[in-house]
């Protein structure tokens, strides 16, 4: 070991001997190395559902923000001054989701996971990716139920998004289609017209896409023509919802936390 200390006799040898245990080495160090590699290479599928639900949110809002270019382009084209109008509004949302299906097909419900602990109230406006859904009927401490507007009960004002011309739309217990009333044949209406929420009434906010005419016929002896609507909105399919807080005529904007 002196000799070693202070000499380089023994430096050949010993570069031979710690190749000899190169291998050995590695060999050992592999069970470490495997772990590191499965623990950057893989994640659990809880971490990814989670962070799929997150995509899906922030997505869904998204989506339901860009949902009023289509009205704001037609309404500029017009002229019209709607950012100083006293009908746009601008929206707080809330990310719900369906937990439950009217049973009855007649009957278009839903129920959502979100009640008045989240500061939901009757008649709240309601959206999926794609348009509007329907509005809170009846709300509860931990749920609420929706109708939809494609429930035979329910109807709304609507314009139509090429020339602003306004109606009514009517469910008919159809998730694929509504009804168009109380339309002149004389009236500028055409196949493919889309139609989106006129604001009257005050139930519904402005602008967000309702459906599309799909058929206009005209029977003898009518006065108005027979219209259908496809709804914009996948109101059977929808999982992921936005309950829509208005602010208007004062009203306190909210703060909703998730």
């Amino acid at each position: 070991m002196t000799v070693d200390n202070y000499t380089s006799v023994f430096d050949s040898t010993k570069s031979d001997i710690s190749q000899l245990f190169i291998p050995l080495q590695l060999l050992a160090n592999f069970p470490y190395q495997m772990k590191e590699w499965v623990g950057m290479n893989t994640t659990s599928r809880t971490k990814l559902e989670q962070k799929n639900v997150s995509l899906e949110k922030e997505r869904l809002i998204l989506l339901g923000q860009l949902q009023r270019s289509a009205e704001l382009a037609a309404e500029n084209l017009r002229l019209r001054q709607l950012l100083n109008a006293t009908e746009l509004l601008m929206q707080s949302v809330l990310v719900t989701e369906v937990i439950g299906v009217s049973p009855n097909p007649v009957n278009h419900t839903v129920t959502v996971d979100r009640g008045t602990n989240d500061g939901v109230y009757i008649g709240q406006p309601v959206l999926d990716a794609d348009g509007l859904m329907g509005q809170v009927v009846e709300v509860y401490e931990n749920y609420s139920k929706v109708l939809l507007i494609t429930d035979i009960n329910h109807a709304l004002p609507v314009q139509v998004l090429r020339n602003g011309l306004r109606s009514i739309v009517e469910g008919i217990s159809d998730f694929n289609l509504m009804a168009l009333r109380f339309v002149s044949p004389t009236v500028d209406i055409v196949e493919g017209d889309k139609l989106v929420s006129s604001g009257l009434g005050g139930r519904f906010p402005m602008g967000y896409p309702v459906g599309t005419v799909s058929s206009i016929s005209q029977k003898p002896g009518e006065k108005f023509m027979e219209i259908k609507v496809i709804p914009s909105a996948k109101l059977d399919r929808s999982r992921h919802l936005l309950l829509v807080f208005t602010i208007k005529d004062g009203d306190v904007t909210r703060d909703i936390n998730e």
